[in-house]
Order: C-alpha cells, then structure tokens, then sequence
C-alpha cells in the first residue's frame, strides 16, 4: 500500500509518520513545502518531495500510484481542497483523509459554538466550510475528521461523533487524532464517506477545557 502525507511536517502528520513507518510496511511520500524541516527519510519504504499543494501538476504527478491521500494542512483551505480533489482524481485516487476543525456544521452545544464563531472569525470558519463541502460533495471516499482544540499530551483518549449529532468534549490531544488517522490507513474501509467529530470525553465547555 501506498499512502502520501500533504502537510508531511505537521505535529499530528509527524507523529502518523513514525507510527506508519514503524508499525506497518506501507510506503510513504512526504510530501511538503520545505523538505529539510524532515531531514533525511526514516527508512527505504519513505519519499520526500518538497512541493506546495496548490501546484497542481506536481501534486497529480505525486499522487500517481498512490492508494490513500492524508491532508494535514494549514492556510486558506478552499483553494487547497479544490486543488486536492481536482488531482485526486486526475491521477484515480480516491481515498482521503482530510483533517480539519470543529464547528464545520455548526454543530457544537451553542454557547461554545458562539465562542468559536467569535474566536476565530466568521470569514475563517466559511473558508473552512467550504473546503469541507468541496470535499464532501466530491466523488471521492473521505474522511473529514474535525478535531477539538489540540493540545500536546501524551496521551491517547478520545471519543467520536458522527456528522448530525453534537459535538462531544472541546479539547484533544495530538496523539489521539493522530491515533484515529494510523487506524484509518491500517484499515482504509473503515470510516469511509464520513465526517468525524473528535475530542477527549469529559472536556465539555463553553469554551475550550483542558484536563
């Protein structure tokens, strides 16, 4: 199997690199914008390839040959999200893992979907809606995981919920998120044409709680 990481040096993508790379015999492209900030490819089985996702005939020619795509990326999202379903599918790929924030639906308790709305901006919460609907209304087999305020715990404790029920929790950490994207690209079947909330159970709030 063959998975390629865009946004390979973030936190959570760092920590799905060693773990992939360690626990399984997939092949990996890390693919991102300054190929230095990873150093040299931590086994035979990795490729670096320094690239922005919004060059769209680099990324088709990455993305040929691969068997699921794993988006961890920062920035304006629309144009990035058009450009990663647009290659996606020119180069017959169709599984993504796609992560994002929370409040894509609206769907948090109202007071802290009040305090994010305010926190992050409305302009910044419609980019990133409508990179999730690109997404969404695409053909491809997804995965959206919308994730809690992160935090750097070493721990792993987290809760799920489905798209049309309500957010449960406001913070997670990074180990956890990264621990539901290693257990996708184990088993790529799970989880498929679905929109995940995730975050530690216990954090509920009005805004963001951390334990």
């Amino acid at each position: 199997m063959n998975l390629i990481t865009l946004g390979a040096n973030g936190q959570i993508a760092k920590i799905v690199r060693q773990r992939i790379l360690a626990e399984t015999q997939i092949n990996v492209t890390s693919y991102l914008r300054n190929a230095k900030r990873l150093g040299v490819p931590l086994n035979d089985r990795e490729k670096i390839v320094e690239g922005d996702v919004n060059d769209y005939d680099l990324l088709v020619k990455s993305l040929k040959g691969q068997d699921l795509v794993y988006a961890n990326l920062g920035g304006v999202f629309e144009p990035m999200a058009k450009n990663i379903v647009k290659a996606m599918d020119a180069a017959n790929v169709k599984r993504l893992i796609y992560v994002t924030g929370l409040g894509l639906y609206h769907e948090l308790p109202a007071k802290f979907d009040q305090w994010l709305e305010a926190s992050i901006g409305h302009e910044t919460m419609e980019d990133t809606r409508r990179a999730a609907s690109l997404i969404e209304n695409s053909d491809l087999n997804y995965t959206i995981i919308r994730a809690g305020y992160m935090t750097d715990a070493a721990e792993i404790d987290y809760e799920l919920t489905e798209k049309g029920e309500t957010f449960k929790g406001t913070t997670v950490s990074r180990q956890s998120i990264a621990d539901l994207i290693v257990k996708i690209i184990k088993d790529p079947s799970i989880h498929s044409y679905s929109s995940l909330g995730i975050a530690k159970a216990g954090t509920d709030g009005d805004s963001p709680v951390y334990i």
